[in-house]
């Protein structure tokens, strides 16, 4: 499959990819949609799974979705959809916790100036600073505003939950098209694909976790942050995503083994970051973002769909730097 791959020419993948997954989303959503109506006078832990599965697949679709606009557009718009994705993430983030006036000045930052600023780098190439910007500079940058403001209640958890935010929505998704920047020899015009295979293989984890996790009903081993996350579905879907990706190697410049390894970090660090963002969820008290189709955040419950893509993009994207000295 990977000599046939690497065969065909960067428009011919493409074309094939459109069949492929559209066609495997399509299928999944109808089996989903199925198991809906057979599930509809189940009980409430069924009828929650369900909802889950709904939303990531409503995540696949949109990731997918943007990755076509990304190749079709070229790798600026691509960039600025996810920079989009990213402020609408923030702003979910931000209001799971009330905020006082000393934050304003600090929120107006994260927003109008850290967002932009750290997209801008990735669109215009700046590869180390894209790694360092918020990390060091925005860090040192958040509570010092904060502290002019004048208002020291609550002040570490005020700014802690600023910098996490950041950290997780800001600079996780930017390495997703900051992927864009890697440049392999002999890997012209197919850049994209580098995108596509990481939302791909995470994607497939997530779905495929859970529904193993539907099947085999498994006590969850951390009740009090998730009751559908357990060792043996989570492994079992690592494992399948793994090998997924070690399938799609053909599109990428990676041999099947790197491929599957690659995966492999992708999909532990994807899932788990899942998990964490679930902790800070019951932290906060709110158990459903999409209860009755809203958002109690007010902004679609698009963090809960992209978390996991926020903690594996950058360390996909430093592991596959790193490994290939790029």
């Amino acid at each position: 499959m990977n000599i046939f791959l690497r065969s065909l020419s960067p428009p011919e993948q493409v074309g094939l990819l459109f069949i492929l997954v559209f066609g495997l989303l399509a299928l999944v959503s109808l089996s989903a949609f199925v198991m809906s109506l057979r599930d509809r006078n189940e009980d409430d832990s069924r009828t929650e799974r369900a909802r889950e599965l709904k939303g990531l697949l409503k995540t696949s679709w949109g990731m997918v979705t943007v990755f076509w606009i990304g190749w079709a557009l070229g790798e600026t718009i691509a960039t600025v959809l996810f920079g989009l994705v990213a402020f609408f993430a923030l702003r979910e983030f931000i209001t799971l916790s009330p905020t006082r006036q000393g934050d304003h000045r600090s929120l107006v930052l994260a927003f109008f100036v850290v967002l932009p600023v750290q997209f801008a780098l990735v669109i215009t190439r700046h590869f180390d600073l894209v790694t360092v910007f918020i990390p060091v500079y925005v860090f040192l940058a958040i509570p010092v505003v904060s502290a002019l403001a004048n208002d020291p209640q609550r002040f570490l958890e005020r700014t802690a939950k600023l910098q996490w935010g950041i950290m997780v929505c800001v600079y996780g998704m930017s390495h997703v098209p900051a992927l864009l920047l890697l440049k392999f020899p002999a890997y012209r015009g197919k850049d994209a694909f580098l995108v596509f295979f990481l939302v791909f293989v995470v994607q497939s984890c997530m779905i495929v976790q859970h529904l193993v996790g539907r099947k085999l009903r498994r006590l969850p081993s951390a009740p009090n942050v998730s009751q559908s996350f357990n060792w043996t579905s989570w492994l079992i879907a690592v494992i399948v995503a793994s090998l997924i990706g070690g399938l799609l190697a053909g599109l990428t410049p990676f041999m099947p083994g790197q491929a599957v390894a690659m995966a492999l970090i992708a999909c532990v660090s994807g899932s788990l970051g899942h998990l964490v963002m679930k902790a800070l969820k019951r932290d906060r008290g709110i158990t459903n973002w999409g209860a009755q189709g809203r958002s109690v955040t007010g902004a679609s419950g698009l963090l809960d769909r992209v978390d996991a893509l926020c903690f594996a993009a950058p360390v996909f994207f430093h592991s596959v730097r790193w490994y290939f000295g790029l």
